[in-house]
């Protein structure tokens, strides 16, 4: 993550305001202190992302791990 003065100063990936940047780190850590927390799928991970407006090819999650 880069933040930037302007739009001129991207060089590629993806462009998103400081507001949906917010709107994303609550959706994403607003249960990390729960006490029965676990982690995510990836698909309610990908729901957290469309729920907060980030959709697009860019956005997709890959559908499983790859080994290494």
């Amino acid at each position: 993550m880069r933040l930037l003065r302007s739009e001129d100063e991207a060089s590629g990936g993806e462009l998103i305001g400081v507001a949906q940047l917010e709107a994303l780190a609550v959706a994403w850590y607003d249960d990390r202190l729960v006490p029965d927390w676990r982690p995510r799928t990836r698909d309610e991970s990908q729901r957290v992302l469309r729920g907060v407006g980030l959709t697009g090819e860019f956005w997709e999650l890959p559908s499983r791990r790859r080994s290494r």
